[in-house]
């Protein structure tokens, strides 16, 4: 059987050998990547049958735990380290040709680390583990943001680096508290006492956590840096961010909340909460003229979408929200990759610059409008069967307060479906400046979008095809006197 770890140590050592690739080729530097991530994703692939038939738990050292490290390959495991190898191949093929300024060799190394630490997080069972990849993601994301070094990317870097390093510092006086506590970092063990300390003395340590993680996962009203942070970075990093970064933050948060504290007390709460950030999210949306802000809003109120499903603590809410979860990686992986060569060859991020591309940039013009209408949930995309699910498990949760929820839900979907049909007015019905030459982008950056709208439509069409996986994901998040007993035996 393949070890899991490898999916954490091959890109890993891969960015630390990177510079000595450069040494013997530069232009050989920018395919280490693509060759990490597509060796993640068939191993993560060959993994999933193995790991729907039993979790795989890996014991670093051979120290059993709780006293040792350990991973934890589940169904929500691989799930995620699947999503984020895809996501990973995808956008550093694109980044192949759209990747010309700076410094490259710099580039793919924090691309490397920004991804390894996004798999450390969905796979580890240690919380100090957790918040060491946690940082390890963190901090490549904030030197990214940067890249380009001018004004704007410099200071959204800034202003990502201090909200995320609060969080962290957080995150990280959470996992102390608990540690004093309990004496121990393991998940599961952390889950099997939780019940013998009392209400007040965990209850500060689950908000520490929840908040300090809340900030990467974009949860309003921690969710500032956001916008800022997506249209000043590269649209490969931007595609990224919004993709896996939050979600990865997110899950985190869902797994606190669910395998170590149990809270299902305090769902209702994120009911709210999801509905609350949908609508900020949506409306903010609305309201930009710069299409990378328009995407970066849209993506709050995707996760606002999200938690609300997950917190409605049903076997079919969690199996909609990871779905959605799907739908938002492969859709906003699109919307970024179609929009950063659209930017590109117009050269502004203004809506308005966008007028008759679609004559000029055909292909990317089809791609980016098969994100937008799965994004709004159009069939027969993946978005429609995400969503359709998601209502579905809403609408059985009885009373009147979801019958509310459940119609705020859809105003945010109908304010979503304007500003992305705005842009797609512009895009194919407004005349631009027949002068202006626009080319189509090139092969490298055709290929992932290609790629992410055939996946978006063939889950669209047969959303069966992933449905077995996503169940297994829920009832593990669901039981989580099952992952105890996987861990600790």
């Amino acid at each position: 059987m393949v070890n899991p770890v490898l999916l954490i140590v091959v890109p890993l050592v891969l960015a630390f050998a990177l510079p000595l690739v450069g040494l013997i080729s530069k232009k050989n530097i920018k395919y280490i990547p693509v060759l990490a991530f597509l060796f993640n994703f068939v191993i993560s692939l060959l993994l999933i049958p193995k790991v729907l038939h039993q979790a795989i738990i890996v014991k670093i050292g051979g120290f059993l735990p709780p006293f040792g490290i350990n991973l934890f390959v589940g169904p929500v495991g691989i799930l995620f380290s699947t999503l984020i190898a895809l996501a990973g191949l995808l956008v550093s093929i694109y980044a192949l040709s759209y990747i010309k300024e700076g410094s490259k060799e710099k580039y793919h190394i924090l691309y490397l680390l920004l991804l390894t630490g996004a798999t450390g997080v969905v796979l580890t069972g240690d919380m100090f583990n957790l918040f060491v990849f946690f940082e390890i993601l963190c901090i490549s994301s904030y030197a990214l943001v940067a890249y380009l070094g001018n004004k704007a990317g410099i200071e959204s870097s800034i202003k990502y680096l201090i909200q995320g390093s609060v969080g962290s510092s957080l995150l990280l006086l959470g996992i102390g508290l608990l540690y004093g506590q309990l004496g121990t970092l393991n998940m599961a063990d952390i889950a099997n006492q939780i019940h013998s300390s009392s209400s007040p003395s965990i209850f500060v340590p689950m908000v520490l956590m929840i908040t300090g993680l809340g900030v990467e996962a974009a949860i309003f009203p921690l969710n500032a840096w956001l916008p800022d942070a997506h249209s000043s970075a590269p649209s490969s990093i931007s595609a990224i961010l919004s993709g896996i970064a939050i979600e990865v933050g997110l899950y985190a948060v869902i797994r606190i909340i669910f395998t170590i504290f149990n809270a299902s007390s305090f769902l209702m709460f994120f009911i709210f909460l999801g509905v609350l950030t949908l609508l900020i999210g949506e409306m903010s949306a609305f309201s930009q003229k710069n299409i990378k802000r328009m995407l970066a809003y849209s993506s709050i109120g995707q996760i606002g979408l999200i938690m609300f499903a997950v917190s409605l603590n049903t076997q079919y809410g969690v199996s909609a929200g990871l779905f959605q979860m799907i739908s938002h990686t492969l859709g906003k992986g699109l919307l970024f990759l179609a929009a950063g060569y659209m930017i590109y060859r117009s050269g502004s991020m203004d809506i308005s610059s966008f007028e008759g591309i679609g004559k000029k940039m055909p292909y990317t013009s089809l791609a980016f409008t098969i994100g937008t209408f799965s994004i709004i949930g159009l069939p027969p995309f993946i978005g429609f069967a995400s969503k359709f699910m998601v209502i579905k498990a809403a609408l059985a949760k009885e009373g009147i307060i979801f019958t509310v929820l459940i119609g705020l839900a859809l105003i945010g979907t109908i304010i979503e479906s304007a500003y992305f049909f705005r842009v797609v007015q512009v895009i194919y019905f407004k005349k631009g400046n027949g002068n202006q030459v626009r080319k189509e982008a090139p092969i490298t950056g055709l290929i992932p979008m290609f790629i992410f709208a055939l996946l978006i439509i063939f889950i669209g069409v047969y959303p069966n095809f992933i449905i077995k996986i996503l169940n297994s994901a829920a009832s593990e998040l669901l039981n989580r006197i099952d992952y105890i007993r996987s861990v600790l035996g």
